[in-house]
């Protein structure tokens, strides 16, 4: 048993007092920080205000514009868009909203062009005024609003401005689309009305009877999917790696010498899987530390309302199958490790696992759409699937007591029968060196005694 300690805290402070895994531990909250706000702060930094000369001869389209690009009508349609995805707004959030608004709307400076010439002759003055810099842009609205065939044309000396150029090209449509029904005289008020969505309150229920957030399931579920599938893929070739260095080098040999190969090859997968539960551990807990400060916030509530509650024993049973999928992995990553004699080699057998662990990651759409299927009842008990698939299915709707049982069970089976599988070729197959094992020696290695 001492041998068997000191090989794991030998194989675990190895990967853990590396530099890579410290690297590796942080990148992935520095990231995900990096991914959410950076976005957010480059897409708030505003530039010169564009000025934008309209030549509207009806003289109609130009006021309706200017409205559209006002504060107050940016904030009635966020609000109509929350309206519509079923989204409440509270107050301190309609001020944050309309503050903001009124910093977009200042990107836009519209001045009405008048020219008593053709339109060709206006065109040509707009592009001047834009060559000497009095303006940015122009915008010429053709004679006969109502015609569909009519072609408004936008020219630009910020044409990579896509941001406001979208923006633009929203109040435009709902100037002319305001235009077009009040000369066919219908009324846009009632026309809104009449055009309203249905509002369906859908939310989804929990064996309890509660009510959750099925949008925030959905990316939970798929964060949690995707950081088992890295994990479980990092550590799994890290077994590969070290096994195959140690032939590559004949340190086993006399690591032979000192202890038996099971003791060995079980206090390296205990070692790294340690090792990956720590890192676990800590993305873990800096992502409990993230929402914890944004349920601080007054203006994240709306997110914070999406995230699933995730109780103590979900996270336990996390970690539970996290193990699991180690130690089904790994022993498959070492069963390789012991028949090549390259990292090379190795990689190239190394790719059905990580298509195995691939498809997993692909069930858990399944799962998430019908936790209560046939196809999530087997993908969830399933070994080499149910590691990854049946947190997800935890989270989307925690199943009876028994399936969890029935899978923890089917899973252990499957990892004793690949640790012992793994332990008859690896006490071989380590001292063997110059050649790739072939399948009948591997088999012989098997029915060895």
């Amino acid at each position: 048993m001492k041998k068997f300690l000191a090989v794991v805290k030998h194989e675990y402070k190895k990967v853990v007092l590396k530099w890579s895994f410290l690297i590796g531990t942080l990148m992935l909250p520095t990231l995900a920080i990096v991914f959410t706000f950076v976005p957010m702060i480059i897409f708030s930094l505003r530039g010169e205000p564009t000025r934008i000369a309209v030549y509207d001869p009806s003289g109609k389209i130009l006021p309706r514009l200017e409205k559209n690009l006002s504060p107050d009508r940016m904030v009635e349609k966020a609000k109509k868009a929350a309206a519509d995805s079923l989204t409440n707004i509270d107050a301190s959030q309609e001020e944050k909203m309309r503050n903001q608004a009124a910093q977009f709307t200042q990107s836009f400076v519209l001045s009405e062009f008048s020219a008593s010439g053709t339109v060709e002759e206006a065109r040509a003055s707009l592009i001047g005024s834009i060559m000497n810099g009095t303006i940015d842009a122009y915008l010429i609205v053709p004679a006969n609003v109502a015609d569909t065939n009519a072609a408004f044309e936008f020219r630009s000396r910020k044409g990579g401005d896509f941001v406001s150029n979208d923006t633009l090209r929203d109040a435009l449509n709902d100037a002319v689309r305001s235009q077009r029904l009040a000369e066919a005289n219908i009324s846009e008020d009632r026309l809104s009305e009449l055009s309203a969505p249905a509002n369906l309150d859908a939310k989804g229920i929990d064996e309890t009877g509660e009510e959750k957030s099925a949008e925030g399931i959905m990316i939970a579920s798929f964060v949690i999917g995707l950081m088992t599938y890295i994990t479980l893929a990092i550590y799994g070739q890290q077994i590969l790696g070290a096994v195959v260095e140690e032939k590559e080098t004949r340190i086993a040999e006399i690591l032979f010498s000192s202890a038996r190969p099971f003791e060995l090859m079980m206090g390296k997968l205990v070692g790294v899987g340690l090792a990956g539960l720590t890192q676990l551990g800590i993305w873990v807990g800096t992502v409990a530390i993230l929402l914890g400060f944004l349920a601080l916030q007054s203006d994240m509530s709306m997110i914070m309302s999406s995230v699933p509650a995730i109780t103590p024993l979900m996270v336990l049973y996390f970690l539970i199958f996290f193990l699991l999928g180690f130690f089904i992995y790994a022993s498959i990553f070492a069963l390789i490790g012991s028949m090549v004699t390259t990292v090379q080699e190795g990689g190239q057998f190394a790719f059905p696992p990580i298509m195995i662990m691939l498809a997993a990651f692909y069930f858990c759409f399944a799962v998430i759409r019908d936790p209560n299927s046939t196809v999530s009842f087997w993908a969830t008990i399933a070994p080499f699937m149910a590691p990854i698939t049946m947190p997800v299915r935890i989270l989307a709707e925690m199943p009876p007591l028994w399936q969890i049982a029935l899978s923890i069970v089917v899973n252990v089976a499957a990892i004793a029968a690949l640790v012992w599988l793994t332990a008859r070729v690896y006490r071989v197959g380590m001292l063997m060196y110059g050649k790739r094992a072939t399948i009948p020696e591997v088999w012989k290695w098997i029915r060895q005694p």
